[in-house]
């Protein structure tokens, strides 16, 4: 069995505290001076809420640390599980740490049916689309959808679950700044596409 099929509750922490404490070393292992080292691999798993997640190397080895702020440094708050990602690396008394997050390519998701609004649209329409600044009103993972309010107009713009893991984001965070494109769907405005606001305002 690979790492990435394993449960993630098999790869999680078991609690908030042991959380806590992979925060408070990545804080002093940050100023390590180590020879950092490019690698390719996938994301195994990414918990927003914890602020950190680990990447497995295309080379095998141990898991390595991906922290909330590297990942933010790159313009993302989250990443969708089985991401391929390209990282910078350093070596650390606690093991591998992610210091740089260089791209991110959002996993096939071909079994998943379609949304019925996206399905007249190419990459290079949904390309084509501006990109609008916008702050989410509410977003629930469990329920699959949410809500987001571009700067300066009170109108909810739908965002779906389905349209956050083809950009390569797993979740959102009531407050959070994005970046989205949209189109005028059934029921409304919805987003096809969602951006870290970093990126976005690259």
């Amino acid at each position: 069995m690979d790492l990435l099929s394993r449960s993630r509750d098999e790869t999680t922490m078991d609690s908030d505290a042991e959380g806590a404490a992979v925060q408070k070393e990545y804080k002093m292992e940050t100023h390590d001076a180590g020879t950092q080292r490019q690698v390719l691999g996938q994301v195994k798993w990414f918990d927003p809420t914890k602020g950190f997640g680990f990447v497995v190397s295309e080379e095998g080895g141990p898991d390595i640390l991906l922290h909330a702020n590297v990942l933010r440094n790159y313009g993302q708050g989250s990443v969708v599980d089985g991401s391929a990602i390209s990282i910078m690396v350093q070596d650390t008394q606690r093991g591998l740490q992610a210091t740089e997050v260089l791209s991110i390519t959002p996993p096939e998701t071909e079994e998943s049916l379609p949304l019925r609004d996206m399905v007249e649209f190419s990459p290079e329409d949904i390309a084509s689309k501006p990109i609008e600044p916008a702050r989410v009103k509410w977003f629930d993972k469990a329920k699959g959808f949410g809500f987001a309010n571009v700067f300066g107009n009170n109108e909810d713009v739908f965002v779906h679950v389905e349209v956050l893991r083809r950009s390569g984001l797993s979740d959102l965070q009531s407050g959070e700044a994005i970046g989205i494109r949209m189109v005028d769907g059934e029921r409304g405005r919805m987003a096809i596409e969602v951006i870290g606001w970093e990126a976005a305002a690259k």
